[in-house]
């Protein structure tokens, strides 16, 4: 059986495993005191990010969702990464599922006319600001992001990758 999960657009059907999935994270793994009723996004997946330049994708491993990804389309050819997680599961080499789920993202952007990718995490989250580093992305100030990025209150660091539209 191969071991690496399969990312997929995202449809309503893994609406109720992308919660669960999410929250676990949020909550139970970095005690991060955010509820589902303060993410509304979770609800509405399809209007929020699968228009424009935006989509969202899981990952999937035996039919279970074990990592998600979005990019949200903010206007001017840029998008934000939102709602990167992974079941701690199925992270690093073996599975490759944050890999897997980035680089099905960037491919997109790639594809449309996006010319910057903005993402903004909380302090905690230290083996994803490695990720963010080791694949491309450059750590910026909280000023040099764009004026349509939605910054949520949990997010303290900020990071932008360029396309290469050569």
């Amino acid at each position: 059986m191969n071991n690496s999960p399969i990312v997929q657009e995202y449809s309503y059907e893994n609406q109720a495993q992308v919660i669960e999935l999410i929250l676990q994270i949020q909550q139970q793994e970095y005690k991060i005191p955010i509820t589902k009723e303060e993410q509304p996004d979770l609800y509405t997946i399809e209007e929020h990010y699968q228009t424009g330049s935006g989509n969202f994708w899981v990952a999937l491993y035996d039919e279970n969702v074990v990592g998600t990804i979005s990019l949200l389309d903010i206007g001017n050819n840029q998008v934000a990464l939102r709602k990167m997680f992974v079941n701690k599961d199925y992270r690093g080499p073996s599975y490759k599922t944050a890999s897997l789920l980035l680089d099905t993202a960037i491919k997109w952007a790639k594809e449309r006319p996006v010319k910057a990718v903005f993402l903004g995490t909380t302090p905690q989250f230290l083996a994803a600001h490695r990720f963010y580093e080791k694949n491309g992305f450059i750590s910026i100030d909280l000023n040099d992001l764009p004026e349509n990025f939605p910054v949520l209150q949990v997010d303290k660091k900020f990071y932008k990758y360029v396309l290469d539209k050569n």
